[in-house]
């Protein structure tokens, strides 16, 4: 029986990263559901629309695998349904039988990374039993493994987006001058306040720098589709330290060798 992994993540810029970290390991894309281990089966849809929603995303994990693993890396569609997800799925597959669950979100909100993991930790200890460690970052061994990731690094404010960021500068120099240049000007082009609300809140820069560069490498295309396809998290990339950091949690906690 292969090792079982789940992985709830903000949204879909985080499956891709999460993906891209786990591929050097041999895990690739599970695309047909024939191919699918029937022990996640239960986390694919049947029904749709979802709720009866017709605005809303069908929300279907990315499973990978490979001769050891099955993972499924879930999209919680919004930083507050992060514990809800695995709420809902615990009716749906045999959680003890996972290797590790694992969480990944992010500190771009008013409230510093610390507190963030400690309302998640509070969360999850009332609702589902589960022990977190006392700081983020670390791997609670148990039956599942478990843990929380709080991007970019376990304590600074900060998004995924800090860590293209940081491979950009290595990656994409030149590039990367340019956005600069682009995202530094556009702050004074008579654009309504209003308009500008995103691009004025902590992390609206550095997610429009990301933004501009990926329209550049993948012309109208999303930013999850320029992490799959470019070389943001490849190579060299997986080398710096705080990209790292987040591949031996991943690593530790789905017991990868």
């Amino acid at each position: 029986m292969p090792k079982y992994g789940y992985l709830i993540v903000e949204g879909p810029h985080d499956v891709e990263f999460t993906y891209r970290l786990l591929s050097p390991f041999g895990l690739e894309r599970v695309q047909f559901l024939d191919n699918l281990d029937k022990f996640f089966h239960p986390l694919v849809p049947s029904k749709y629309p979802p709720g009866g929603d017709l605005q809303k995303r069908m929300s279907v994990p990315l499973f990978l695998k490979n001769q050891t693993h099955v993972i499924a890396i879930h999209s919680a569609i919004g930083d507050s349904r992060l514990v809800a997800t695995v709420e809902e799925n615990d009716a749906l597959i045999d959680l003890k039988l996972l290797t590790g669950v694992g969480f990944l979100l992010d500190s771009d909100q008013a409230i510093s990374a610390i507190k963030r993991y400690s309302n998640i930790r509070e969360s999850l200890k009332n609702t589902m039993q589960f022990d977190l460690a006392s700081q983020p970052g670390i791997v609670s061994k148990n039956s599942p493994n478990i843990g929380a990731f709080v991007l970019p690094d376990n304590h600074s404010p900060g998004t995924l987006e800090n860590l293209l960021l940081k491979s950009a500068e290595q990656i994409y120099p030149t590039l990367l001058a340019a956005a600069n240049n682009f995202v530094s000007i556009s702050k004074d082009v008579g654009i309504d306040a209003n308009e500008l609300r995103d691009f004025n809140k902590p992390s609206g820069e550095n997610k429009a720098t990301v933004g501009a560069m990926a329209n550049i490498l993948r012309p109208g295309k999303a930013l999850q589709v320029s992490i799959q396809d470019n070389k943001w998290l490849k190579r060299e990339a997986l080398h710096i330290p705080e990209i790292k950091a987040v591949q031996n949690f991943l690593k530790e906690l789905f017991e990868i060798n």
